[in-house]
């Protein structure tokens, strides 16, 4: 079946007095905004005069008519252009969702001039540097023609139509870039593997890269809620929108429409800035899966100890995203390729984190995947092989409903790289399995340690992140897998990542148990001498949802479950650690 036959589509809407802002209504026209221009009063002044086109149509390939918002400098000198898209409507820079996502995280609403689309790079600071900004409305939302769909290769061809129409304009070098954070990050993907000939490099901070392994399927679980929250909090507009609950529950494994959602990686050919970190319950698979398969041989990967949003109007974090792109968009000699090709964090959850660390891969050389052997009768990690074979195990209905092992370090240890779990498993009075999985890191009396991600610390965020929105509290490196959903793609699985094709379902017999691989997302830890390590198995969802008030997602279990060790069925813990 043709993917355009396996899309459903649902009723948009107007965009809600919530995400309204100052500039959000359609207004075409042409000004120019004097330096010391305060949109609000709360937010940044812009420091030039800034040339402001609003509501510029263009017109794609297929006929239909979005509109952009065009922010540049003032003069004659043609000037690189830098997009910023997704379905967040241009104007919202000041409404009260945008604004009070910022408080929610802990940032001054004044650091940004509310010119910039959530997410996106701030005309104030890049106009004032030589470039243009160009945040359009897409297909779909707000004043733009069309059905809106989500995170699909329709997204790249519009994309790429619209930075060749950009390419033409009189006042635009001929040079386009793309940046931005979440949805922003995502769809350059998507763009790039179009190829538009004059998109020149590519700034993804943060995103998935696979919309069913990592939104609405991760491990094979039809975990919606984040995607309940994207569809329904965004995409406003007078046509139809892509109801991806509904394709989620029609096609519940792999298939063309899924497909669909993944881009070309091969195709991803130019320079690529990419940022990463190991905290983003969303978006950390996926950047490190796109960073890994895209194939450009000019990429850099900047892994920070933070939340996407801090990291991004960074002004130091700023300043060096400006040289990649005075590299690749202005043609400066800057000496950026000395850049280390990674720079990587260390976190330690005491506060001494380490950042920038460079190298030239990830994982870095010198580390090595190593194997912590589950021991179900001491209940301890072990590099050696248990020799005997013991189970463990847990009621699903029961409390705990979890099994747990400890590894404690007599010296210094380091890991960064990709975890994964090797496990034999059984369901008693089931035939199938949701398993999650999660790795600690406790002090030396066996304490729990957490790191906030975002700089708001106050009860509120505590209340928050206690149980849930993962995003803003980091506890450790998780995974997750529907035992029936356990195939391996041969061609995409690494001896580090397994990978599986989510096109099948195998169910469990009572009584034999099977092998699966489960991943985890990429590490990067210390430990100190005498503290310790703790592998969780949980038939429970360990972290609760990623964000704040979306549904939680509760595994499909039932009777018991067993944790196979030792002997000849041997589960173990998959570790990158540096070996001196």
């Amino acid at each position: 079946m043709a993917v355009e036959q396996q899309m459903i589509f649902t009723p948009s809407g107007r965009l809600p007095a919530a995400r309204t802002g100052v500039l959000t209504g359609f207004a075409p026209s042409t000004l120019t905004l004097p330096a010391g221009f305060r949109v609000a009063p709360q937010l940044l002044p812009i420091p030039v005069d800034i040339v402001f086109e609003k509501d510029v149509a263009v017109r794609l390939r297929d006929g239909v008519t979005i509109h952009v918002d065009l922010f540049r400098p003032v003069g004659d000198e043609p000037v690189p252009v830098v997009v910023a898209w997704s379905p967040y409507g241009k104007g919202q820079g000041t409404s009260a969702s945008v604004m009070g996502v910022f408080a929610m995280v802990g940032l001054d609403n004044g650091i940004v001039s509310g010119l910039e689309k959530f997410e996106g790079p701030d005309p104030a600071y890049w106009c004032a540097r030589g470039y243009a900004i160009c945040n359009p409305d897409v297909r779909g939302v707000v004043d733009s023609e069309g059905n809106s769909v989500l995170w699909d290769r329709q997204e790249g061809r519009d994309c790429h139509d619209l930075i060749e129409w950009l390419a033409g304009q009189p006042w635009c070098s001929g040079k386009v870039g793309m940046s931005g954070t979440s949805y922003l990050a995502v769809s350059q993907w998507f763009t790039a593997a179009e190829q538009p000939p004059h998109l020149a490099a590519i700034n993804p901070w943060e995103g998935v890269s696979d919309v069913y392994r990592d939104l609405v399927m991760r491990g094979g679980m039809p975990d919606t809620g984040f995607a309940r929250q994207l569809q329904e909090g965004s995409f406003f507009g007078a046509g139809l929108k892509e109801d991806i609950l509904a394709e989620a529950e029609r096609y519940p494994q792999m298939n063309a429409l899924w497909e669909n959602k993944i881009p070309d990686f091969c195709k991803i050919a130019v320079p690529a800035y990419v940022v990463a970190s190991y905290t983003n319950t969303l978006h950390t698979a996926g950047t490190f899966r796109a960073w890994r398969r895209m194939a450009s041989q000019d990429k850099w990967l900047r892994i920070h100890n933070g939340q996407e949003w801090p990291d991004y109007y960074d002004e130091d974090n700023r300043e060096d995203l400006r040289r990649f792109f005075d590299r690749y968009l202005k043609g400066v000699d800057n000496g950026w390729e000395s850049t280390p090709r990674v720079r990587y964090s260390i976190l330690d959850l005491h506060g001494g984190d380490q950042v920038g660390v460079p190298a030239d891969a990830f994982p870095p050389a010198g580390f090595v995947s190593t194997r912590f052997y589950l021991d179900g009768a001491a209940r301890v990690l072990s590099t050696r092989l248990p020799s005997a074979g013991v189970e463990v195990g847990y009621a699903v209905d029961s409390s705990p409903n979890a099994v747990s092992f400890i590894a404690r370090f007599d010296e210094e240890t380091v890991m960064v790289g990709y975890p994964k779990a090797h496990l034999w498993v059984e369901a008693r009075g089931a035939d199938d399995m949701d398993l999650f999985v999660l790795v600690q890191k406790l002090d030396a009396y066996g304490t729990p340690l957490q790191q906030f991600t975002v700089p708001n610390q106050n009860a509120r965020i505590h209340d928050l992140t206690d149980h849930g929105a993962s995003v803003l509290r980091y506890k450790g490196s998780d995974g997750r897998l529907r035992v029936s959903a356990r195939h391996l793609d041969d061609e995409l699985s690494t001896a580090d990542v397994p990978a599986h094709t989510f096109d099948r379902v195998e169910k469990l017999v009572d009584g034999e148990p099977v092998e699966i691989e489960i991943d985890l997302l990429p590490i990067g830890l210390a430990f100190r001498p005498g503290e310790q390590l703790r592998f969780v198995i949980s038939s429970a969802n360990l972290l609760g949802p990623l964000m704040p008030g979306i549904r939680e997602y509760a595994g499909a279990n039932s009777g018991r479950h067993v944790i196979h060790t030792g002997c000849s069925r041997a589960s173990y813990l998959q570790l990158p650690i540096r070996k001196s």
